[in-house]
């Protein structure tokens, strides 16, 4: 259903692109020199076509960067409460070691065979 409602979407964008891109196939100096119009220092010939998807493609790239910069402290956030899951799991799991035996036998008791008391505090 998904990839019915992607292609009902994407195939008129991509037919509109294909047209944008037929239409506008004659070439059109790009400048890169603000102040002299007559003569540009650096100037290249290109379909207009090829220069909207490129604007659009440097855009999505730009965006892209920013937005990863911007979710930076999101992901330290997911990397230390990660970390700290970690470390809490690794504790239980020597912590149970030394849990006492259960007296009532249940579906969710553990069986504890040969383990110690908790050491003493200090």
């Amino acid at each position: 259903m998904i990839r019915f409602l992607k292609s009902l979407v994407l195939l008129p964008i991509a037919a509109l692109v294909i047209l944008l891109a037929v239409a506008n196939r004659a070439p059109v100096p790009l400048s890169f020199d603000p102040f002299n119009a007559d003569a540009p220092v650096f100037s290249v010939n290109l379909p207009l076509y090829a220069i909207l998807f490129g604007a659009v493609a440097l855009g999505i790239v730009v965006g892209g960067v920013f937005t990863w910069l911007g979710q930076g402290k999101t992901r330290a956030n997911v990397r230390y409460h990660r970390r700290e899951a970690t470390r809490y799991e690794r504790e239980a799991n020597r912590l149970r070691a030394y849990a006492p035996e259960s007296e009532t036998q249940g579906p969710y008791t553990v069986p504890n065979a040969n383990r110690t008391a908790l050491p003493a505090p200090r």
